[in-house]
């Protein structure tokens, strides 16, 4: 029998069709130049190459979850990444894109409206201006459609960040509509407040220059939410062995890669600001990977693949919302403390009673979040001025990022709950047991194939509970 949430996502995807039959076109004509005002030919490559760049970070992403988690549940957990690229591109087109970038609701600063670029009308091949109102939203060098299709790419990788944190034990159906819940409540407002010229977080000062608070502070925040709401895993001492480290090693070097667009591209011009961002962004994440080897093998580990691979994302996030401001130097001191920061922050975390699986929290929620605090430090407008309005900035920086702290862990918290209340957001301990790869998705990966000895470990498992 099929249920009633599928049918209620395909009803939506009928009527977005039929809506799309009749929503009207904008011209895709450009005025090619070198004037204000004018669009860059220059900065169009640039932002097409950096847009599919980001593009590809998500696949990247799902094989280094994919890599880390067990060989049950790599095919599973690899789609939870894969699958934003659907279902956040037909949010982005209908609604999503208004509501980030669209003209401020009751100049609060805090949200955008949702008729401004419905099904995005009115976006296509003119200036990088609003038609409403006329400002500029962040330069007028390229079409608003190319704008809206780099942006886009953000909107998609947030919300595939946080799965890592549940992997192995979420319901795929519970863990859509999450998604679809995050996109609206948490991921559209901080857009809005952190890069729109009338958003809140802007207008204070902050900075984030490619997604330090947008990103990677609230999908790691409600990661947490998630990892202690869902709790742990009943697996977590059976199958917890990485199921491919060439895959994580692959996703890391897909997440590298993409990297450079999605830093270097938020600059959103072919310029020095690009080049800088480019340079800051490899220069991180290289001191991170040496720095998270050389601080393991000090605490008596071996150098392993998987150190190297969490080092260098460890540094891409720390970089991001200062990549395009500061100094090539102080990226090395921004990656270097972070990275000591988020690995402490990772075997601090084990066992803890969180479980929380591919350490989400621990790199990129407090590599987003004290990213942020040293960008505060280190703009040139920052503490780092020395003068009043540099310590009121950087008070700023911190007060934006309690302020996101608060409210993604809340409302993610809210949000799980909700969803729960409908659809459990949790298999069943024998669809754990055997694996979300056969239980959600009836699929195997290799070798990892349920038979009888799969069975026989529930069997197992239901007489150990029996006993205790």
């Amino acid at each position: 029998m099929v249920k009633k949430r599928w049918i209620i996502l395909m009803t939506a995807m009928v009527i977005f069709a039929i809506w799309g039959a009749f929503a009207p076109e904008h011209s895709f004509e450009c005025e090619f130049g070198t004037e204000e005002g004018q669009i860059n030919p220059a900065d169009v490559a640039w932002l097409i190459t950096a847009t599919i760049f980001v593009l590809m970070m998500t696949p990247g992403l799902s094989f280094f979850y994919g890599g880390m988690v067990g060989a049950r549940n790599v095919i599973s957990t690899m789609l939870q990444s894969f699958i934003a690229m659907g279902l956040i591109s037909v949010l982005w087109v209908v609604i999503g894109f208004s509501l980030c970038f669209g003209d401020d609701v009751g100049g609060l600063g805090i949200i955008g409206n949702p008729l401004s670029f419905p099904m995005l009308s009115n976006v296509g091949g003119a200036t990088y201006i609003t038609e409403n109102t006329g400002k500029f939203v962040g330069g007028a060098s390229i079409p608003l459609a190319l704008f809206a299709l780099f942006q886009m790419k953000f909107a998609i990788i947030t919300p595939s960040l946080i799965t890592g944190s549940f992997a192995e034990r979420v319901r795929f159906s519970g863990y859509m509509w999450f998604m679809i819940f995050f996109f609206f409540v948490i991921y559209c407002p901080l857009a809005h407040m952190t890069w729109h010229p009338d958003g809140l977080f802007l207008n204070w000062g902050v900075v984030d220059f490619a997604g330090g608070i947008v990103v990677h502070a609230s999908s790691g925040v409600a990661a947490l939410a998630g990892a202690i709401f869902l709790g742990r895993r009943k697996t977590v001492n059976r199958h917890s062995e990485p199921a491919n480290i060439p895959f994580v090693l692959l996703g890391a070097a897909m997440l590298w890669l993409g990297w450079f667009g999605f830093n270097a591209g938020s600059s959103l011009h072919s310029d020095g600001m690009a080049v800088k961002a480019f340079l800051n962004t490899n220069t991180a994440s290289a001191i991170a990977m040496m720095t998270w080897i050389f601080f393991d093998c000090l605490r008596g580990r071996k150098p392993s693949a998987m150190g190297a691979a969490v080092g260098c994302v460890v540094g891409l996030v720390a970089i991001t919302p200062s990549a395009g401001y500061v100094t090539v130097g102080q990226s090395i001191t921004i990656s270097f403390i972070i990275t000591l920061i988020c690995n402490v922050a990772v075997n601090w975390g084990k066992g803890r009673g969180v479980d929380d699986a591919l350490d989400v929290f621990p790199t990129h929620g407090t590599g987003g979040i004290f990213g942020t605090v040293l960008t505060g430090i280190f703009i040139q407008e920052g503490l780092i001025a020395g003068t009043w309005d540099g310590f009121v900035i950087f008070l700023y920086h911190l007060l934006a990022i309690v302020l996101v702290i608060a409210y993604t862990f809340v409302m993610s918290y809210l949000g799980y709950r909700l969803v729960d209340h409908f659809i459990p957001m949790r298999v069943s301990t024998k669809s754990e047991l055997i694996g979300l790869d056969i239980s959600q998705h009836d699929e195997h990966y290799g070798l990892a194939h349920v038979g009888e000895r799969e069975i026989a470990e529930y069997a197992q498992y239901e007489q150990e509970k029996k006993k205790k």
